[in-house]
């Protein structure tokens, strides 16, 4: 592999983990307040075309990238939509108290 190569793989490596993790921390943390289901979607339609692109082109890292780009919009669109029904369902509490804009009075 070259130089180039090796840059776009650690690149891609850097870009994949850490959307992973904000999918991963949003898992944990139960929350779907201020998550917007417009990212995933525009995500997921933008990571297709650019996969099909990349793929088109012959040009492996970007065709690795915008796949698994792709599989994290779908995993965190997922764990939006789990989110959203249990907080619906009375699960587990999911919304962020609302920040005081006020200082309280006693």
């Amino acid at each position: 592999m070259s130089t180039v190569d090796w840059i776009g793989w650690a690149s891609s490596m850097v870009l994949i983990a850490t959307l992973s993790k904000q999918v991963i921390a949003q898992w944990k943390s139960g929350k779907y307040e201020g998550v917007s289901r417009w990212l995933f979607i525009g995500q997921m339609l933008a990571s297709t075309g650019f996969t099909i692109y990349s793929v088109l082109l012959e040009n492996w890292v970007f065709t690795a990238t915008n796949g698994l780009l792709l599989i994290n919009a779908l995993a965190g669109q997922w764990v939006s939509m789990r989110n959203r029904k249990r907080a619906e369902q009375g699960g587990r509490v999911a919304r962020s108290p609302e920040p005081r804009l006020v200082p309280r009075t006693t």
